[in-house]
């Protein structure tokens, strides 16, 4: 007789038709555990106001996977009725990325997010998720609970269930809570970031385990309460780039992927360009810089009164497909890291999907830091802090020497294996299996 599969309920804001990155880390945990002898129940919102959606998700969604939707009311509409925006402008990262600069009515809004939707602008949707999951347990038991936050109404749903039922929980960060780089720009009431703090103790007391993204972050969790810390990165899925061509553009081109907000703005990498553009015709000609997804007005203005706006190419945002073909046919990938106070510890997931084009990387960020470990340790490129005019010219001459020779049309012989997400996940069903049989054995001994 066929061993029974266990049931894993995973609980997750994002989940296709969501586009963008954030929605791959749970999408491609629920693939992966379903291959490892796992059957999938996803709890994800039902009409929820995604920054941009994309089917072409939609084939990574195990066959035995159960999706639950549950309705969701967000204040997003209220938002962009306040500040006069399009009913259809993507507002989720209005921290970081703006058309242009925002005036009181945002300032307002933002004291509202920051004190009455806690933890996050999502929060609504928590009592009723939290009283549908506790019925349809009571009829379909599961073994454990996955969550992945943030949005950390996620994280608070998992903490409400698991109290309520006692089923085993593995709470997993994309990002921290209190201490991810944008906490710091909430508008919080000592009694608001009193509540938030309270709600993350009570996460960390009640999870069985919990996993994070980079070690630095571990270590940060665990100097604030966290127990039973673990890594797990975010990984690439070999799957999606088998059919990619290896076809390189012909002019020497850097791609920057995802959002590129006012604090990751590469001041000095432009003005190292327009000096170059300058000094070396050669360069000017060859040069063009890619920008696919969200960029804040700040970043358009600096690059523009530089002089370089006929060498930047604005995409906008495409769909992961063709995210992952700009990716691949790029000469070099830029990888920019918040500047921000935790930024040693942010491992962006674009980072790992850069590394399976095995394309070069430039990143900018503190030193030292997780991203820089990896690109090191790989062996995938060039990694500086974002003030070091002088390095940031001798890479960029490198890599256009390197260009000129025609060494940069094939890929680079990195070490990317250990970064494979059908590898990551094994990981994770092994902390479930943990999870599940510490609890076991915590029953008997009560028994």
């Amino acid at each position: 007789m066929a061993n029974k599969k266990k049931r894993v309920l995973i609980i997750s804001y994002y989940w296709p038709p969501c586009g963008g990155i954030a929605v791959l880390r749970c999408l491609k945990f629920a693939k992966y555990l379903s291959q490892l002898g796992w059957e999938p129940v996803i709890l994800a919102p039902d009409e929820a106001h995604y920054p941009s959606i994309d089917y072409s998700n939609d084939k990574d969604i195990p066959d035995n996977a159960i999706i639950l939707k549950q309705k969701i009311w967000e204040p997003y509409h209220i938002y962009k009725f306040i500040t006069r925006q399009k009913k259809e402008a993507s507002v989720n990262n209005v921290f970081y990325v703006k058309d242009k600069k925002l005036g009181w009515a945002h300032k307002a809004s933002v004291w509202i997010r920051s004190n009455f939707f806690i933890p996050d602008a999502r929060c609504m949707w928590i009592n009723p998720a939290v009283d549908f999951l506790v019925d349809y347990l009571k009829e379909n038991p599961v073994d454990a609970i996955l969550s992945d936050g943030p949005p950390h109404s996620n994280t608070r749903i998992a903490t409400l269930v698991k109290q309520k039922t006692g089923t085993p929980w593995l709470a997993d960060f994309q990002d921290p809570w209190t201490q991810v780089d944008y906490y710091s720009l909430l508008s919080l009431t000592k009694w608001g970031d009193a509540k938030h703090r309270k709600l993350e103790q009570e996460a960390f007391k009640t999870a069985d385990k919990t996993t994070i993204v980079s070690p630095t972050w571990k270590r940060e969790l665990e100097e604030i309460g966290a127990k039973n810390v673990s890594v797990v990165y975010w990984g690439y899925d070999p799957d999606d780039y088998k059919d990619l061509s290896t076809e390189v553009d012909e002019k020497f081109v850097f791609t920057h992927l995802g959002i590129l907000g006012y604090d990751r703005n590469p001041s000095t990498f432009f003005k190292v360009v327009q000096s170059l553009c300058q000094e070396n015709a050669a360069f000017k000609a060859d040069f063009r810089l890619r920008l696919v997804g969200q960029v804040d007005y700040s970043v358009v203005e600096e690059y523009t009164a530089l002089g370089l706006a006929d060498n930047v190419e604005l995409v906008g945002s495409v769909d992961r497909k063709r995210a992952l073909e700009l990716m691949a046919k790029s000469t070099v990938l830029l990888l920019l890291l918040n500047q921000q106070a935790n930024a040693q510890g942010r491992m962006p997931g674009k980072l790992f999907e850069y590394l399976a084009t095995q394309r070069p990387i430039l990143s900018f960020g503190p030193q030292p830091s997780d991203v820089q470990h990896v690109i090191d340790e790989s062996k995938s490129g060039f990694y500086c802090e974002y003030d070091e005019a002088e390095l940031i010219k001798s890479h960029l001459l490198e890599l256009h020497a390197q260009y000129k020779l025609g060494a940069l049309n094939k890929k680079i012989a990195s070490n990317i294996a250990p970064y494979s997400i059908k590898t990551l996940t094994r990981k994770v069903s092994g902390y479930l299996e943990e999870i599940i049989l510490k609890n076991k054995v915590a029953a008997a001994t009560l028994g």
